[in-house]
């Protein structure tokens, strides 16, 4: 890419290079060209002298900030908002103004703003999304651009591309179709790409597949922005998505595509059939299993137990349910348990209830999860075609259970507590979020064991108040603690394909962040404001996965990987601004 500048033709990409570095650079921009440039504009952080070489002197008020007192005067702006959708809004504003401002502002406050800037405050601004749109951001894609996708992505690239979320838009967290809403999704993934691994802004590209909707409350809203149709499905679905693979292939050969809230069916169909034709992963199905198992296996260090002694309970056999389920198998594998050993440690109830062969309406994607009629004779099933939960915590008397239902309460007060009366410690783990989606809270579930159940959950819950007075940290088990790590480091090896034990290692990396003080806490997973050094170890620990498995297209040595990781985590900072010189 390249900008015609003063008469010249400046390349980007040398541009953002430096940046990425952190050198100095050579600036083309002049006067309100340069403040209206988000990824150049430093507003009033602007120092004297760049004012007078740049043609700044009187756009701005007399006054220079630091970027510390910039930020401090950015969280006084945000925390002043009367709600989390508006506080939303002003750091997306914020972001469209002043790109450095808003990542350092988002990485030293993780804590604070992660759940404003993505789960659970996202949910409502994809909902919210024709109303609250201010300026785009991203590649929308409709079934009438399938002949023209390589142009399009062209198009909106600042410079190579090595990374993109695509969704299309159907399964938005718990909250479904969103239609061309769900940009906000991709959106927020790749904030926290950069703000917690730090992968520069220049090299991501949030993409909506906006192939329709079949959200009538969408579809009668005047304001809507969206392709306005059914949403497609079927052949003319899959000629799409083709396109844009193919597309994705042309334009940017070395790009990591992360797919993000399809549907069920759909996201398990694409990812195998796409996985080994170009590096892909999604992040619903294995994103959230790495997170998922990450805890477990913080949680059973912190019992002194392993992953071959626990019985795990699986509600909700969709994408997320499924995908944690292989992870958590193929660990078992990699502890030397048997197929028979493995198959009587699983078992995964769907809306109808308990999964088994025979049973009807069992998809063919949870069939791998389905107990043969040895291991219901061996847990004490008797004839019938509907187990519910309780039934199964009896017979089964799991030590682990997992929620992805998008149900509230479906973790009910018998099952939990008949789970509670074998497992000295149950580990809980109510996934579902937003907030209101979420299988139980965890104060019902503390109350229901005696406070001593270990409890995370998939969006941010304050600490328990306990009957005998003691206090229960509640981790939240947020896809955020491994993705941006596991794509830094595919993206730094290069990796041609993206394999399961990039998932495992990402969980055992994780897991060793989870302190003592925190295990003995209650909680499964480290702070928020950790996820920078999380993301880091995880790029690492994923790298040396890649390059033992021959699967890197960069050539790099053991002693190589740290300090290629962390030459690739940008840190948000301004950097000293030179005039271009003139042709």
């Amino acid at each position: 890419m390249a900008t015609l500048v003063r008469g010249r033709t400046w390349p980007d990409h040398e541009i953002f290079e430096r940046l990425r570095a952190g050198l100095p650079v050579d600036v083309p921009y002049h006067g309100i060209d340069l403040l209206e440039h988000p990824l150049l504009n430093k507003g009033i952080g602007f120092p004297h002298s760049e004012r007078d070489a740049f043609g700044l002197r009187g756009l701005l008020p007399v006054g220079v900030r630091s970027m510390m007192e910039q930020v401090a005067v950015e969280l006084e702006h945000n925390r002043a908002k009367g709600d989390d959708l508006e506080r939303y809004i002003g750091l997306s504003a914020l972001q469209d103004r002043n790109e450095t401002l808003f990542y350092r502002v988002l990485v030293e406050n993780l804590e604070e703003l992660l759940p404003i800037v993505y789960t659970p405050t996202v949910g409502q601004a994809c909902q919210r999304y024709s109303h609250i749109f201010r300026r785009p951001r991203g590649l929308w894609i409709t079934p009438a651009d399938v002949d023209r996708i390589p142009q399009m992505l062209r198009t909106a690239a600042k410079d190579e591309v090595r990374l993109i979320v695509a969704t299309d838009n159907e399964r938005i967290l718990g909250l479904g179709d969103q239609g061309a809403g769900g940009m906000g999704i991709p959106v927020g993934k790749l904030s926290l790409y950069t703000a917690g691994a730090g992968i520069h802004p220049t090299l991501t590209l949030p993409v909506s597949l906006d192939l329709g909707t079949d959200n009538e409350d969408l579809l009668a809203d005047p304001l809507y922005m969206g392709w306005r149709q059914p949403r497609l499905r079927g052949e003319d679905y899959d000629r799409v998505i083709e396109a844009f693979v193919s597309a994705v292939e042309e334009v940017f050969p070395r790009a990591l595509l992360q797919w993000e809230d399809f549907k069920q069916h759909i996201a398990i169909r694409l990812l195998d059939r796409y996985r080994r034709r170009l590096p892909s992963f999604n992040d619903d199905i294995q994103g959230t299993s790495a997170v998922v198992l990450g805890g477990i296996l913080a949680g059973l260090r912190g019992m002194g137990r392993t992953l071959a002694d626990q019985r795990l309970v699986f509600v909700g056999a969709g994408a997320a349910g499924i995908g944690i389920a292989r992870l958590v198998r193929a660990a078992m594998r990699r502890a030397t348990m048997s197929a028979h050993e493995i198959r009587g440690s699983i078992v995964m109830l769907d809306s109808r209830g308990l999964l088994f062969e025979g049973r009807e309406g069992v998809d063919e994607d949870k069939r791998e999860f389905a107990l043969g009629l040895g291991e219901m004779a061996g847990f004490g099933f008797g004839r019938g075609d509907r187990f519910a939960l309780e039934t199964v915590v009896r017979h089964m008397k799991p030590t682990v259970m997992i929620g992805t239902t998008a149900q509230p309460g479906t973790f009910t007060e018998p099952a939990v507590r008949a789970m509670a009366e074998h497992a000295d410690r149950p580990i809980l783990l109510p996934l579902s979020n937003p907030t209101s989606k979420t299988e139980a809270t965890p104060s019902d579930v503390l109350r229901w064991t005696e406070g001593r159940a270990l409890v995370a959950t998939g969006s941010p819950f304050p600490d328990v108040e306990l009957a005998d007075g003691g206090r229960r940290v509640i981790g939240q088990a947020n896809n955020a603690f491994v993705f941006p790590g596991i794509g830094l480091g595919l993206i730094v090896a290069e990796a041609s394909e993206v394999t399961d034990e990039v998932f495992l290692a990402a969980a055992d990396a994780l897991a060793e962040h989870v302190s003592a003080e925190r295990l003995d806490a209650g909680a499964l997973y480290p702070t928020q404001s950790a996820l920078r050094d999380v993301s880091r170890d995880i790029a690492r620990a994923v790298v040396r996965v890649v390059v033992a498995q021959g699967l890197n297209r960069r050539a790099l040595t053991e002693d190589g990987i740290a300090p290629a990781v962390d030459r690739a985590m940008w840190f948000p900072d301004y950097v000293p601004y030179r005039p271009a010189p003139r042709s």
